[in-house]
């Protein structure tokens, strides 16, 4: 009977090791809110760095990549807005990035509901935008976007590894 106990316990804890170590990705949201009440907002999984090189490795330079974890990272706006110089119609979207060494590309697709890394396409995309990046001056291990208000629009910062891309946005 001791030993079943003793095999029971040693089980349960090698499974609670398991699951605890396998933990899944969160789900976030970053917000701004731009002006007249018109806001932009994305909601998206957090990944985690884990040791690993993430750009240009995990993450390939000049591919499609879904930005972030799990289910597609989702773009909505209340109004009618700009995005590093780009028209982009009130509406949700889903967001990809093509990340480079020296420069990345948002991608608006209209494409939504995605899984993964399920690109729709480009016959789906509404814009592809030039991101800005830059270096961060120390490792964010926690995929993270964030908006940061700036006059009367937003920048948007996407945060990973030791890399920042970025993009202006601002109502129409």
């Amino acid at each position: 009977m001791q030993k079943r106990i003793a095999l029971l316990a040693l089980f349960a804890f090698a499974a609670a090791t398991a699951f605890s170590a396998q933990s899944p990705s969160l789900a976030a949201s970053a917000s701004c809110d731009l002006v007249a009440g018109k806001t932009v907002k994305t909601d998206y999984s957090i990944t985690r760095m884990k040791g690993r090189k993430i750009y240009g490795d995990l993450v390939p330079f000049g591919q499609v990549w879904r930005t972030g974890a799990n289910e597609a990272t989702t773009f909505v706006t209340s109004a009618d807005i700009v995005v590093g110089g780009t028209n982009v119609p009130a509406g949700k979207y889903t967001i990809f990035t093509v990340p480079n060494a020296d420069k990345w590309s948002l991608v608006i697709s209209k494409g939504t509901g995605e899984w993964g890394t399920q690109y729709p396409g480009q016959d789906k995309d509404l814009a592809r935008i030039d991101m800005k990046v830059s270096k961060l001056p120390s490792p964010v291990e926690n995929f993270t976007i964030s908006y940061e208000k700036s006059g009367s629009g937003c920048t948007m910062n996407v945060d990973w590894e030791t890399t920042r891309a970025t993009v202006d946005i601002k109502a129409k």
